[in-house]
């Protein structure tokens, strides 16, 4: 699900929560508001650089860290080898295709009425939870499947 921000929107955003509005802050803001496909800072960099050719790599990271301290991103740790950014903070959960490393967002209510599992602490205080599942979407599923498979579509005799 993404978010319908405008321009005006996010600056307002920007000033309500005490941060500058600068035009590179701005476009990357925007990129993750309007994805869902929970990008990387190198895939943000690539999608605002051509509008603004003195953006560096470091700066997409600097700013996400900023965003991220202000509670307008929240950084999907899947496992992967790159952190990945979410601008949707409503509760929801994801899918992870172990494959192509593509998240989505599964919005389940059910999910966010989750009671507190055996064995915690009594004393530990539980801020949030995120459910993830993993495994392999329709692509990734048939290109394995495929390359399991013999030309003459029998699965390899395991040796």
């Amino acid at each position: 699900m993404t978010m319908n921000l405008s321009l005006t929107d996010i600056q307002q955003t920007f000033r309500d929560c005490g941060l500058k509005s600068t035009p590179q802050r701005t476009a990357i803001y925007q990129a993750l508001v309007h994805s869902t496909a929970h990008p990387t800072a190198e895939n943000l960099f690539t999608q605002v650089s051509p509008a603004y050719p003195m953006l560096s790599l470091n700066t997409v990271y600097y700013t996400l860290g900023v965003l991220r301290k202000a509670g307008l991103v929240q950084e999907v740790n899947v496992g992967h080898d790159r952190a990945r950014f979410d601008a949707n903070l409503s509760p929801h959960h994801h899918v992870i295709c172990l494959g192509c490393h593509a998240i989505l967002d599964v919005m389940d209510p059910r999910l966010n009425r989750l009671s507190s599992p055996l064995g915690i602490p009594k004393d530990f205080e539980i801020t949030s939870h995120q459910v993830a599942f993993r495994g392999y979407c329709g692509t990734c599923r048939r290109s394995r499947s495929s390359m399991t498979t013999s030309p003459s579509g029998k699965r390899p005799a395991i040796q």
